[in-house]
């Protein structure tokens, strides 16, 4: 037998009879090692002569195209390849009949094309995809094994050919292969390598908006539960997974996927997991519970799985909230969240008491800190909060309020109070004087939202909510803490954004309400105070300014110069001071 170099001397000098025999030796040399062997036929310059060999009349073919597909294994080769023009009479073999020259040609170019961007634009030039697309088209009802062989290359090939490469991902969606895989996804179940090839050319297909109005139009759907259903191994799930995520995204194949049992699949995933502390449990866990509250950001798949709050999905759903397990908290928050978008889905999940479940929950990770579990909670009580004033709601929303007084911090109190739609509700609740708890709430947590912020973003909020005129009147309150709550509010309010607020301080009378607290002799030492760090506030504002002048505010400072709380007539005499210099 010769060896590898004295085949390659051969070849280079070879007739075409002993050129086989040449062939047979370097694909033995191949498979003992590749890589010496192929830096061999690189510096000998064997490719060079490869194209003229790529024949489909020439009997060799099938064995020049398996030790192209060989030494392009090696990153090294496949420029070479391009270089030394073998895609062309590549693509011309595609055009063959012979299965076995289809075969080693489709390993070729998909090895070339791997991580290559020389080797895709060659074939891209060369028009090979298209071809091999319609081989897969034509070929996909065939379950003969030797078939299925060559469609798992030809998908290996473009799989490689467009990996990572959105315009050759593209190019594949117009030339139609979704629905071509999605048939093979369905005929040939049991080919095993065959479906795996379709399912990363889906997760590759997927990523692209492009395709969801493709892949919504086959019975994808059906396909990828039936093929989960099956899988008993974590990494073929994992690849199921994978597909699911990015389809999932698309409204219309989420309410496919619905009706084809996914979520289904996916609680028996969750009740298989929960309890194990092993990595790839725990990792399965999470995809199927993000990928439950994916399908519920749709509107019509979430109202079928709600079924009028008796479907078993949504019962699931409310068990995880109050669980041990972090994940599934963070899930059942999000999952609740996404049901209260519906105004009739809130008020059923208040009947049933999610509130009180959704504030135990935040309380538990008020002492273990888990930060995303928290905000999935606010998330879902804000979103429980927000439907129009009714009767079964005014219960839930002061139940949220208070919670919200005695936890609230500045991050979550800043997401609250940039929600324009919430801070639009709560102004409205500030008015509804059939329900009073509900109105005195309202106020107490608009003045709360700012005090915890202290954030310009959201008194520039509740400006423009028309909350102001609220808290001015929350401070002629009978009650002592809401009235200081709302002159400290009022105060950060005239702080932070003076001039866009002074109409509606001057509108809503607060020099006069002011002027009235300090005068008041039944007034909290607390409330004096206050209200004259507010007078200080509103100066550097004309029309305010000479509204505190025209009251004579320095005759009721003045006297509180004397007053028995320090901390009072300190204020008084720094008040008066201001007052006496701007006068």
């Amino acid at each position: 037998m010769p060896t590898s170099v004295e085949a390659l001397k051969t070849l280079k000098l070879s007739s075409a009879d002993s050129v086989e025999g040449c062939l047979d030796c370097l694909l033995k040399a191949l498979a003992h090692n590749n890589v010496e062997t192929s830096e061999k036929i690189r510096e000998m310059g064997v490719l060079a002569m490869m194209p003229a060999l790529l024949s489909a009349q020439n009997s060799c073919t099938p064995k020049v195209a398996n030790i192209i597909a060989e030494v392009a294994k090696n990153e090294f080769m496949r420029s070479p390849c391009v270089e030394a023009g073998l895609i062309p009479p590549l693509v011309q073999l595609l055009n063959s009949n012979d299965q076995e020259i289809l075969l080693q040609t489709g390993r070729a170019l998909g090895n070339i094309c791997y991580d290559s961007h020389e080797g895709r634009s060659a074939v891209d030039a060369a028009g090979g995809a298209q071809i091999v697309a319609e081989h897969i088209k034509s070929l996909a009802e065939s379950t003969d094994p030797a078939t299925g062989k060559l469609l798992t290359v030809f998908c290996g090939m473009l799989m490689n050919y467009s990996n990572d490469n959105d315009s050759l991902q593209a190019q594949l969606i117009i030339m139609g292969v979704i629905p071509t895989l999605v048939r093979l996804l369905g005929v040939h179940s049991q080919n095993t390598a065959l479906t795996e090839m379709c399912l990363i050319a889906f997760g590759n297909l997927a990523e692209l908006e492009s395709s969801k109005e493709q892949f919504a139009s086959t019975n994808i759907a059906e396909e990828l539960v039936r093929l989960f259903r099956k899988q008993v191994e974590h990494e073929k799930k994992e690849m199921i997974f994978e597909v699911l995520a990015p389809l999932a995204e698309n409204d219309v194949i989420k309410l496919q996927l619905v009706d084809a049992g996914l979520v289904e699949c996916l609680l028996e995933v969750v009740a298989q997991t929960v309890d194990s502390d092993r990595d790839e449990d725990v990792a399965q866990l999470k995809t199927a519970s993000d990928l439950m509250v994916l399908l519920l950001l749709g509107d019509e798949s979430m109202q079928k799985l709600f079924e009028g709050g008796k479907g078993s999905v949504f019962q699931r759903v409310l068990s995880w909230v109050p669980s041990n397990n972090h994940q599934l908290q963070l899930a059942g928050a999000l999952a609740i969240a996404n049901f209260a978008r519906n105004d009739g889905n809130c008020i059923h999940m208040v009947d049933t008491g999610i509130v009180q479940k959704l504030l135990e929950l935040l309380d538990r990770h008020v002492e273990e800190g888990n930060v995303t579990v928290q905000h999935a909670a606010l998330s879902a009580l804000r979103n429980l909060a927000i439907p129009g004033q009714s009767q079964s709601l005014a219960g839930c929303t002061i139940n949220i309020f208070k919670y919200f007084f005695e936890k609230l911090r500045a991050d979550a109190a800043e997401q609250l109070g940039t929600n324009a739609k919430l801070v639009e509700r709560l102004v409205e609740w500030c008015e509804a004087k059939d329900h009073a708890g509900v109105m005195g709430e309202s106020n107490r947590l608009l003045s709360a939202l700012i005090r915890h912020s202290k954030s310009k973003d959201v008194v520039q909020t509740v400006i423009q909510g028309g909350g102001v005129k609220h808290l001015v009147t929350m401070a002629t309150s009978e009650h002592m803490i809401m009235q200081n709550e709302a002159l400290v509010a009022l105060g950060l309010i005239a702080a932070l954004n003076l001039d866009c607020t002074e109409k509606d301080f001057v509108a809503a009378n607060l020099v006069q309400v002011l002027h009235k607290l300090l005068k008041d002799e039944h007034s909290a030492p607390e409330i004096k105070y206050n209200s004259m760090i507010l007078i200080c506030s509103i100066m550097g504002s004309e029309p305010l300014h000479k509204e505190v002048q025209s009251l004579a505010f320095i005759d009721v400072v003045s006297s509180l110069r004397s007053h028995e709380n320090k901390t009072v007539a300190h204020q008084a005499s720094l008040t008066e001071q201001r007052l006496t210099a701007q006068s």
